[in-house]
């Protein structure tokens, strides 16, 4: 079984910033993707950004240049510097971690989310 704790969310004035952290625990031989994603009131949750094993990043086009994603490996943990913020940006943060597991299967693990409230 995998644990994954969010940190970092709260209230926050349009223009400024915030870090997510999400350090997972477990057992598992290893981590590829991580992920953010974020589900706003009566809104479907969507992806946020994406990085996998090798480092190559992915985000949604309403937050590039804006969020950026990293992961310390030796820590099992992915982070979300998000800078910029708008009141669109409030929402309930996600983070998602593919694994591996010690009989080489893969499963996708799920935080319990924190919110982000950006206010105008």
């Amino acid at each position: 079984q995998v644990q994954l704790v969010e940190s970092g969310g709260g209230l926050v004035q349009a223009g400024g910033s915030l870090r997510l952290s999400c350090a997972g625990s477990g057992r598992f031989v290893s981590i590829n993707d991580m992920g953010w994603h974020r589900q706003a009131p009566g809104s479907q949750r969507e992806l946020v950004a994406t990085i996998v094993r090798g480092g190559n990043t992915d985000y949604a086009d309403s937050v590039k240049g804006r969020f950026t994603i990293s992961r310390d490996s030796a820590k099992n943990t992915v982070y979300l510097q998000m800078n910029s913020l708008k009141p669109e940006d409030t929402a309930v943060y996600y983070c998602n971690f593919v694994v591996t597991t010690f009989d080489y299967r893969r499963f996708s693990y799920w935080g319990k989310g924190t919110l982000v409230t950006v206010s105008s």
